[in-house]
C-alpha cells in the first residue's frame, strides 16, 4: 500500500497553495525534513515561503492549532519565532485533497557557532524570552512528557517490530527497564513543566551575527525548561562544557532565573531521547523516506550498538557530569 506522501506531488504542493490565494513562480524545493513533508518555494511577487504538510493521522487538528497559537503569541511578545500565515478569516490550518498544511515566511540563516560565546549568550537570551512567555500558561491539547508511558510507548514499538532476535530482545528489554527505574529517581513536578519547543536542537537554530531565531515547533510540549537547553550542550570536556553552559546561563539570566535544579535532568532526558528516537524511527519505516534516511537502522548489529548505547547512558545516569 503506497505511503500518502507518495501523492504529494510538485504540482499538488503549487495547487494546495494556490488554494488559498498564494502563487508559486516555480517548482517548490523540498527541504530536509522527515516526520513531515516540508518544502520551499518564491511566489510570484518574490517572497520565499516554507509550506508544511503535516504527516496524516499524527495530530488532532486542535494538537495543530495550538502550535500556531503559541507562535502567534511569541510572536506578538516580540520572541523571535516564525508564526505561520494567516489567511483573511485568521485561519493557519489549511487543507489539500487528502493534507492538512501551513504556510510560513521563510526564515534564512545559520546555526550558532557553540564555540562562540556570544552565540551562547543570545541563545541563552532567546531561550529565556521564550520561557517567559510559555511559563504564563499551559498547554491545553499539546503532549506532556512523561517518564513511564512514554518509555513503555517505545519499548512496545520496537519490540513488535521483531527486528530484534531473542537475545537482543532480553538484553533492550533490560537495559530498558533498568533506565526507567533510574528515570523513576528524578521525577518532574507538575509546576516544573512549562510549554516548550521540545526539539530545540542547532537544526532549528537559525540567525546571522547574534540574532538567532526559533524554528519548527512541531514537538512543543509540556517539560521542564531544562528540555530547551540541554541538546545544544555537548557531552566531552568538562571544561568545555561548563564554559559553554555558563555563557547561556547568562544570557538567559537577563530574561529570568535559569532552572538550575533541573540540570540533574539533562542525563535523563538523554536516555528518554535515545529510547524515544529510535521507536520513532520504526514506527515510520513504511515511508520510504526513513529507509532512506535512516539505513542503518536495517543493518545486523544497529540493535546490539543501540544496546550498548542505552547501558552506556545507564551509567552516566549515575554518576553525571553535569553535577561533578
Amino acid at each position: 500500500m503506497p505511503h500518502p506522501f507518495s501523492t504529494l506531488s510538485p504540482d499538488s504542493v503549487m495547487s494546495a497553495a494556490e488554494s488559498i490565494g498564494i502563487w508559486p513562480a516555480g517548482e517548490p524545493f523540498a527541504l530536509n525534513s522527515y516526520e513531515n513533508r516540508v518544502l520551499m518555494f518564491r511566489d510570484d511577487d518574490g517572497a520565499r515561503w516554507v509550506v508544511k504538510f503535516y504527516r496524516p493521522g499524527r495530530w488532532s487538528d486542535e494538537v495543530i492549532q495550538e502550535e500556531h497559537d503559541f507562535l502567534q503569541e511569541l510572536d506578538a511578545a516580540d520572541v523571535p519565532v516564525i508564526a505561520p500565515w494567516r489567511d483573511e478569516r485568521g485561519q493557519s490550518l489549511h487543507e489539500y485533497q487528502q493534507f492538512r498544511f501551513a504556510l510560513y515566511p521563510q526564515c534564512s540563516g545559520q546555526a550558532p557557532e557553540l564555540d562562540n560565546p556570544s552565540h551562547l549568550f543570545a541563545l541563552g537570551n532567546t531561550l529565556g524570552r521564550l520561557h517567559a512567555v510559555s511559563s504564563k500558561k499551559p498547554f491545553k491539547y499539546r503532549p506532556t512528557l512523561a517518564w513511564e508511558s512514554d518509555i513503555a510507548d517505545a519499548q512496545a514499538r520496537v519490540i513488535a517490530s521483531k527486528r530484534l532476535n531473542k537475545h537482543q530482545q532480553r538484553a533492550y528489554h533490560g537495559v530498558v527497564q533498568k533506565i526507567l527505574r533510574q528515570l523513576n529517581k528524578h521525577p518532574i513536578a507538575s509546576a516544573q513543566m512549562i510549554r516548550t519547543h521540545g526539539d530545540c536542537h542547532l537544526g532549528n537554530v537559525l540567525g546571522r551575527d547574534e540574532s538567532f531565531t526559533l524554528v519548527d515547533f512541531d514537538d512543543c510540549m509540556m517539560a521542564p525548561a531544562i528540555q530547551d537547553i540541554w541538546m545544544l550542550l555537548p557531552v566531552g570536556d568538562p571544561s568545555s562544557w561548563r564554559a559553554q553552559l555558563s555563557e547561556i546561563m547568562e544570557g538567559y539570566e537577563e530574561e529570568q532565573s535559569f532552572p538550575h535544579e533541573q540540570l540533574s535532568l539533562i542525563e535523563p532526558l538523554r536516555a528518554y531521547r535515545l529510547i524515544r528516537y529510535t521507536a520513532w524511527l520504526l514506527s515510520r519505516w513504511d515511508d520510504p523516506a526513513f529507509p532512506r534516511g535512516f539505513p542503518w537502522l536495517a543493518e545486523s548489529g544497529y540493535w546490539d550498538q543501540h544496546i550498548r548505547q542505552l547501558e552506556q547512558q545507564s551509567l552516566q545516569l549515575e554518576e553525571p557530569i553535569w553535577l561533578a
